[in-house]
């Protein structure tokens, strides 16, 4: 039996400089299937930054570790800054804390220093209501800015007095003598004297000279 031999010839061009081999090229790449797979613009900048980082955290020479410390440094110094714009210096937030406050039953905006001062005023033009009520405030007030007794809306003056008592426990008995000073010209109408006054402003003096290693506030 005579075998045949079948030669099958297969006409793909193999020169791909040629015009034909360059020309089947583009439009094989034309394809949707291809066109879909290149990357968008999006993947490119992607890889762009990741590259970009990538080389910063290398550092010269390959080590990460002076760039990774620069940028923990900058991390903590924008959260402090930010922390300095959002709450203020710590003294001025002290000073907010008391803006707004219903300081025994009034609104208080003054420091201890201004109250001392209204105190003062008032003495001398003989008014002992006006000049215990202030002197009384300007104690709360002292040690609410020093940050010894916390001072909140609704805060009487005998609670006041006894948080006081906790942190300054030799001034018990004046404290609680000073509060009811304060009560009785305030709530009770009974005429303030000028000897009421003097034992505030001594008590008060007193309390400046406190001085608390580690001050615990009193709520």
């Amino acid at each position: 039996m005579a075998r045949r031999l079948i030669v099958i010839r297969l006409d793909i061009p193999v020169d791909p400089s040629s015009p034909e081999a360059q020309e089947w090229l583009r439009g094989e790449l034309a394809r949707p299937e291809y066109q879909s797979a290149k990357p968008t613009w999006f993947d490119l900048a992607s890889k762009a930054v990741q590259d970009w980082l990538a080389s910063l955290f290398q550092g010269p020479g390959g080590n990460a570790g002076p760039v990774l410390l620069l940028v923990v440094v900058l991390v903590i110094a924008g959260l402090i800054v930010t922390a300095f714009f959002v709450f203020g210096r710590p003294r001025l937030n002290r000073r907010s804390a008391l803006e707004g406050r219903s300081l025994f039953g009034a609104d208080e905006l003054r420091t201890a220093a201004d109250l001392r001062a209204s105190a003062e005023r008032a003495a001398r033009a003989g008014d002992w209501v006006l000049a215990v009520e202030e002197q009384f405030r300007a104690i709360a007030v002292a040690l609410d800015e020093r940050t010894l007794v916390r001072v909140t809306p609704g805060t009487t003056a005998t609670e006041f007095a006894q948080r006081a008592a906790l942190v300054v426990p030799d001034e018990r008995e004046a404290l609680g003598g000073a509060a009811r000073s304060f009560d009785e010209v305030r709530y009770l109408d009974r005429p303030g004297t000028e000897s009421a006054f003097q034992q505030l402003v001594a008590l008060d003096q007193r309390l400046q000279r406190v001085r608390i290693a580690a001050p615990a506030v009193a709520r």
